[in-house]
């Protein structure tokens, strides 16, 4: 579903909506404040303390053109009265995530480096095998993903390579990308509008409802969210990888291994 969005000219500071008007906006509308010559060197502190004020809405402040848009994010009650669908929707992204994963390995004939995932698709990279497709769905590997596009039905996934074989990290606009792409979700029972910061609020409420959980990533200070309804997977901490690597390079007589330069943090 579009939004609407209403254009709403700025001519001076007392024709800017009301905390209160603005906080009746429905989430399927947008309002969007353009700012005429007068006033507009003072769009940036009005944007800014309307973020201050709203902090169940999206206050984007343009960097370029004189306007503030402004949208309603996804309540913390219509997240709890739909806590069973994101859930279920958390669960089958993980499921899907491991399949496609293990799919595509066994396709390529791949040596999974169970313990940090991300070391057999980076080497995909670096032998121009980090995209094509395998059955009906498209691949490509990038930054800390394996992203996957059904080309028959558009359901799109983007599959975590750095928490050992805990394919179910809940990226916030990934995430929303994939209920919104999934054909047997719709119609579904909540809008989601913003793909990021809809996904982050859902993400944070389902933590505090207990339904997610944090996770520790193979990277230092790289955290994910996870349903928490869940077989448990050991993920290994870049410490740990670090010893682990170490302790076969002397027995092979190799160079001490550095993680941070192995994932090309780190020249």
């Amino acid at each position: 579903m579009n939004r609407t969005t209403d254009i709403l000219k700025i001519k001076s500071v007392e024709q800017i909506p009301t905390l209160e008007q603005i906080g009746a906006i429905p989430r399927e509308r947008k309002l969007k404040l353009v700012f005429e010559r007068g006033v507009q060197n003072q769009r940036e502190r009005i944007g800014q303390n309307l973020k201050n004020q709203l902090l169940d809405f999206q206050i984007g402040i343009h960097t370029i053109e004189p306007e503030i848009n402004i949208a309603k994010l996804i309540t913390d009650k219509e997240i709890e009265d739909n806590q069973d669908f994101f859930e279920q929707c958390a669960k089958d992204y993980r499921q899907l995530g491991e399949e496609l994963i293990y799919k595509l390995v066994d396709k390529l004939e791949l040596k999974l480096n169970k313990e940090f995932p991300l070391e057999t698709f980076n080497q995909l990279i670096r032998e121009d095998r980090g995209k094509g497709k395998i059955e009906n769905w498209k691949y490509y590997v990038h930054g800390f993903h394996c992203g996957f596009d059904n080309v028959e039905t558009g359901q799109y996934i983007e599959v975590p390579l750095v928490f050992g074989q805990e394919f179910g990290d809940l990226d916030p606009y990934f995430f929303s990308k994939y209920i919104k792409s999934t054909i047997k979700y719709k119609p579904l029972p909540i809008e989601i509008y913003e793909d990021y910061a809809d996904g982050l609020k859902i993400n944070e409420k389902m933590i505090s409802l207990g339904k997610f959980e944090k996770i520790s990533s193979n990277v230092g200070n790289h955290y994910g969210t996870v349903v928490s309804d869940r077989q448990k997977v050991e993920i290994k901490s870049y410490l740990d990888l670090e010893k682990m690597y170490n302790e076969q390079n002397k027995q092979n007589e190799k160079p001490k291994f550095n993680f941070w330069k192995f994932i090309g943090l780190k020249k």
